[in-house]
């Protein structure tokens, strides 16, 4: 019998579980691959040679393409990967072939406040362990192979600086003519170290590099996250690992990865990352992790790669996207469906009593602290008034053609009486809606979820995207501010405007996506605004060029690509058992 999650920790859940987990052996067979297309890590984790099964199942159709999304969460989250995890489990339930795709987690906040992204209580990936502290090491070769360009860049600054142009040109060296003060990139680690946001470098003399202003930003939110998100194959891969910008020189012009000389290198460090992972849920059905979090600072999404494999595996693929429709699904929707050629069937909205009441009036939840007394009795009219951001999120859902299913992710403390205001007021908005118990039972509470999903899969849709690529970036931020965050229009700081005219009028960066940038924790760039926020102003205080990934990073209010580590953070209830070399405290 499995724990019962009301009395025990997740970690400890997935312990338990974690006993009768299949080998990595017995997921390949009935996935039906062959030999030579699992990589194990072990007897639990393993890669998946992609480009073998692709090729191999080339010719079979495709299955139901499913994406999980959410309302805007408290700083909590809402569950999404847990509702990934239990619909997995409960199409399972109902003998469907299905397989999930999620993100791997980060360091950060799997060291800090949020967690692992692993899912909870009876729905959660295992084995936790490894998801949680570096899995395949995909992440620690992105950060090697982001700091390596770091490193050709500023060496290269450093001995332009002490060389003659006869000196370099000895060394089969240009001078680039970097400008110190336009250097796009920062370095990466994968925990969240406020500290490390601004920094001065190459102290000491001209023999320790090149002295100037610098800083770190977490891995995930590194341009080759995105492009291992977006890539399609190898081939495209180094393509776009190319065309990464490190810096400017001092005309204002692009130094790339490949003027660097590096980009090949970067690339080798990335080969077997391009391979998905492959783990499981806690009731034995298959989980490809690949790519990483964080949607309001990066793309957020599981890689296009783990999706086309889940798709000619199973019947159904359950893909999951950061944070609210506003950001994660908006990214899905018109950066990965685009860059893929991928239709969706449905998405499902993951809603909860807590954050509705949240955006209803009730004081916000503070990470670190005991939530509010004000979430622990029932307050129907708080739930009804915080509908209009779920509401909100229908409609978004709908703009895309697709068919949304709002899935009620339970907790035992909600009432009847709530959960039939937020089933009124979804069903009254066009979306199906399935009231789910998978974090207390698992795949058996999520049945009603699976039929609905099923159901919306059946249906047929007419997805399309929200703008056409030809659209000048001006008009696609202003449209994405009106139509995504409830804005009145959208105003820029005299810097990001002359970017977006410099890329407007760039034939080749005005073909690039608009990859958004802002808070998570409300539709608007004011995480402190709840509901559906109206009567203001998008503000775009910079852009950034991807053109690796292939879009353009509009940054949003005040956020920042470095999180901050809190006061009580997850390590400090991170332990091991030094008899058996178990970990606990994860969650």
């Amino acid at each position: 019998m499995p724990l019962d999650p009301t009395k025990h920790a997740d970690w400890e859940i997935a312990e338990a579980a974690e006993k009768n987990m299949k080998t990595v052996y017995q997921l390949a067979d009935e996935l039906g691959l062959e030999k030579s297309e699992l990589l194990p890590h072990g007897h639990y984790v393993a890669k998946l040679d992609f480009k073998s099964i692709l090729k191999r199942l080339s010719s079979k159709p495709d299955g139901k393409y499913v994406d999980v999304t959410a309302i805007t969460p408290t700083p909590l989250g809402e569950g999404k990967s847990t509702t990934t995890m239990g619909l997995t489990q409960g199409l399972g339930k109902r003998k469907k072939s299905v397989i999930a795709a999620i993100r791997q987690p980060s360091g950060g906040p799997t060291m800090n406040i949020k967690g692992s992204a692993a899912g909870g209580g009876l729905s959660q990936c295992v084995p936790l362990t490894p998801f949680s502290l570096g899995l395949t090491g995909d992440i620690n070769a992105i950060v090697n192979a982001h700091n390596l360009s770091m490193v050709a860049l500023t060496s290269r600054m450093q001995h332009e600086l002490n060389y003659t142009d006869e000196q370099l040109s000895k060394r089969n060296l240009r001078r680039l003519g970097v400008d110190p003060n336009n250097v796009q990139q920062g370095w990466i680690i994968d925990f969240c170290a406020q500290s490390l946001r601004k920094m001065i470098i190459g102290m000491g003399g001209k023999m320790n590099g090149y002295m100037m202003e610098s800083r770190f930003d977490i891995a995930v939110s590194s341009e080759i996250m995105a492009i291992l998100a977006v890539a399609n194959d190898l081939k495209d891969f180094r393509e776009r690992m190319g065309k990464i910008v490190v810096a400017y020189d001092k005309q204002g012009k692009p130094i790339s990865t490949s003027d660097l000389e590096v980009a090949g290198a970067m690339t080798a460090w990335m080969v077997q990352a391009l391979n998905p992972n492959l783990m499981q849920t806690i009731e034995g059905q298959p989980v490809l992790v690949h790519a990483g979090p964080f949607a309001n600072i990066a793309i957020g999404q599981s890689s296009i790669i783990a999706d086309r494999v889940g798709l000619k595996l199973a019947d159904y693929n359950i893909t999951e996207s950061g944070f609210g429709a506003d950001i994660g699904f908006e990214k899905f929707w018109n950066l990965k469906c685009r860059y893929s050629g991928l239709k969706p069937h449905a998405a499902v909205i993951v809603a909860t009593i807590r954050a509705l009441k949240c955006h209803g009036g009730a004081p916000i939840p503070v990470p670190g602290k005991p939530i509010p007394d004000e979430y622990k009795g029932e307050n129907v009219e708080w739930v009804d008034k915080g509908c209009i951001n779920l509401i909100h999120h229908i409609k978004t859902v709908k703009a895309a053609g697709i068919n949304p299913v709002v899935c009620i992710n339970a907790f035992f403390t909600d009432t009847d009486a709530e959960i039939a205001m937020v089933r009124r007021n979804a069903e009254a908005a066009g979306a199906r809606v399935a009231l789910s118990r998978h974090w207390e039972k698992g795949g058996e509470g999520a049945l009603e979820l699976a039929d609905a999903v099923v159901d919306a899969c059946n249906e047929e849709n007419q997805f399309r995207f929200l703008y056409p690529i030809e659209m000048p970036l001006t008009q696609r931020i202003e449209k994405i501010a009106k139509e995504i965050y409830n804005a009145d229009g959208a105003d820029f700081s005299p810097e990001a405007l002359k970017k977006a005219k410099a890329i407007e009028a760039d034939p080749e960066l005005s073909k690039l996506g608009t990859c958004m940038v802002k808070t998570h924790l409300s539709v608007s760039d004011n995480p402190n605004k709840k509901g559906l926020p109206k009567d203001w102003r998008l503000f775009v205080r910079d852009i950034l060029t991807y053109k690796g990934a292939g879009f353009v990073v509009p940054v949003a209010g005040d956020i920042k690509l470095m999180p901050g580590t809190s006061s009580d953070p997850a390590y400090r209830r991170v332990d091991v058992d030094v008899e058996t070399g178990r970990v606990k405290g994860l969650f």
